[in-house]
This record gives C-alpha cells, structure tokens and sequence, in this order.
C-alpha cells in the first residue's frame, strides 16, 4: 500500500473506515456512494502512483498569469490589459505581480 502522505484524504478516510471493521456497505453510505464505489477506492490506494518532485515553473502559474506576463513581456500596458480581463489595472498589475513571486520562488 502506498504511504499515507501520498493518499488523498478520501482514500486515507476509506482506509482508515476499512481498517475500523466497517463494510464497504456502510463506507459508500457515508460518502452517498455505492459499496462498489467504496472497494475501488480501496483497491485503487493500494497503487502505487509517481509523485513528481516539483512542477517546472511554467506550471506553477495559472493561464491568467502566463498571459499576463507574456503581453506584458510584449510590451502591453496594464491599462490595455485590464478590459481584456474585465480587471482594474490594479488588478492586473497585482497578477502580475504575484506571477513574478511565484517564479522567483
């Protein structure tokens, strides 16, 4: 079975009701699922899973942010990216700001 760490909460919750003496029956129940629903997640916790290490940086940053940079890059004003995204320049230049932090991080 996979290390706890690496389970997502209903799996760690599932296990920890399987491991209690409770039936599938009554651990679909609880989560309004069906029995089946509950034995699939068991099964499936027990696979092991690769767990990257850390997400290149162009994926830490939402699509918001990237474009942002990137028309910024370009040479576009906050001013005439704001109504592109219904945003106040302010706004806009908030993004931005934290899409640096980010990248920086």
């Amino acid at each position: 079975m996979s290390a706890s760490s690496e389970l997502r909460p209903v799996e760690r919750r599932v296990l920890h009701w399987a491991g209690t003496g409770l039936d599938d029956d009554e651990i679909g129940r609880r989560f309004r699922r069906s029995p089946q629903w509950a034995s699939q997640v068991r099964r499936l916790s027990a696979v092991e899973r690769q767990v990257p290490a850390t997400a290149p940086s162009h994926e830490r940053l939402r699509p918001l942010e990237r474009r942002v940079l990137r028309w910024r890059a370009d040479g576009a004003s906050h001013e005439e990216l704001a109504p592109r995204f219904r945003r106040s320049p302010e706004s806009v230049a908030r993004i931005e700001d934290y899409a640096r932090y980010k990248l920086d991080r």
